[in-house]
């Protein structure tokens, strides 16, 4: 298998640059796969996967559009080069076992099933948005779905993936409700500095809480390259060694892959409610955000990662290896993903924004209590369009 080497400049895939697997039982060797999983799954499912992905990067191009054509407002992080990563993650759970992710976080709502509309909307400010407007471009939030929010502060949904884990532990332990599940909980390389995600692996090392985190490592922190920003850049999963943490490397490149190797570590996770941890290599093809000038790295850089872009990988082998998709099919499927953004952009642009009054002051608190504020009353608002 390829993987991307952590070098200097992360371009040149390199045969064999994960360290070793070690005797301990801790850490996964990521490199032997001996079964192809993603071989023994009907070609639909492949097909889905390809169809997600086009969606995903078709609705990033038109965000990054209305992004600058002032429609979107705020900060705004695309997922462009991505794409692998959540589609190929999220096929590996169930349903309904719970997400939580950072602030890039549009990929992983479509991914999880969110429809394309109330996305959009939720980017411009609608009422008719997956948080009514009120939460925008890093905030999506789909509780039919279990997806448990986008977060803009930085690691601050690493206890949260902890919570989740502790919820679905107790309720099928304690309140012997439901079966076994797990928690994902996708971070940046960016976050692997803070407190809050050291405290939530010692946490969930010590209680055996099912918890994965999954490290989208696109190798900068913003505009500051991994090795200057972090210790073990090399290796990020020794830093799960030291919380007893079961840990692998994944080229996140490739979706075939990311299903190869993640699925038997979410069902032994599941099985066994123990955590993981995952450094999952990828590449984001535009900058942090839209108001990046990306000046930290060379346009040959990013062309020469968009040589193995996740999307032609995986129509190529459809293509080519289990011979189920055409030229003229994939066409197809581009074509009718473009007509369902440019829906979810109409649908956007017609509804209304939410109307300051009451909206400004409902959702504040699960239950408003009177005279909680000298100038008004807190109330529950306009019911949420998912639900």
């Amino acid at each position: 298998m390829t993987v991307f080497c952590a070098t200097s400049r992360r371009i040149e895939p390199k045969e064999n640059c994960m360290s070793t697997a070690t005797a301990s039982n801790k850490k996964a060797d990521a490199t032997k796969q001996t079964t192809s999983l993603s071989a023994s799954l009907p070609d639909q499912t492949l097909v889905g996967w390809l169809h997600d992905m086009l969606l995903i990067r078709e609705f990033e191009v038109r965000t990054m559009q209305a992004y600058s054509n002032a429609k979107i407002g705020g900060f705004c992080h695309v997922y462009i080069g991505e794409e692998a990563c959540a589609v190929g993650a999220i096929a590996c759970v169930n349903p309904d076992d719970p997400i939580v992710t950072a602030y890039r976080d549009h990929g992983h709502a479509l991914a999880r099933g969110m429809d394309p509309g109330a996305c959009m909307a939720e980017m411009y400010g609608k009422i008719t948005g997956c948080a009514k407007g009120k939460g925008g471009s890093m905030h999506m939030f789909d509780k039919p779905h279990h997806l448990y929010g986008g977060h803009g502060i930085v690691s601050a949904q690493t206890p949260l993936g902890a919570v989740l884990a502790f919820a679905v532990k107790y309720q099928h332990e304690v309140m012997n409700k439901g079966a076994k599940k797990v928690a994902l909980c996708f971070l940046g390389d960016g976050a692997l500095n803070q407190g809050a995600l050291h405290e939530a692996m010692n946490l969930v090392g010590l209680f055996g809480l099912p918890v994965i985190y999954i490290v989208e490592n696109n190798g900068y922190s913003m505009g500051t390259e991994i090795h200057r920003g972090t210790t073990q850049a090399d290796d990020l999963t020794k830093k799960a060694d030291a919380y007893g943490i079961r840990s692998a490397t994944i080229d996140g490149m490739d979706i075939r892959t990311i299903y190869d190797q993640f699925k038997p570590i979410v069902d032994e996770c599941r099985e066994n409610s123990r955590p993981a941890f995952i450094d999952l290599h990828t590449y984001r093809y535009h900058g942090h955000s839209m108001s990046d000038p990306q000046k930290y790295r060379t346009k040959d850089e990013v062309n020469e990662i968009k040589k193995r872009d996740s999307i032609a990988l995986l129509a190529a082998h459809l293509m080519d290896e289990r011979s189920v998709l055409t030229e003229d099919a994939f066409k197809a499927m581009q074509k009718d993903v473009k007509k369902t953004v440019k829906a979810a952009i109409q649908f956007a642009e017609q509804s209304p924004a939410p109307a300051v009054d009451p909206e400004l002051y409902s959702d504040v608190y699960a239950n408003p209590q009177p005279n909680l504020s000298p100038i008004q009353d807190y109330t529950q608002g306009a019911e949420n369009p998912l639900l």
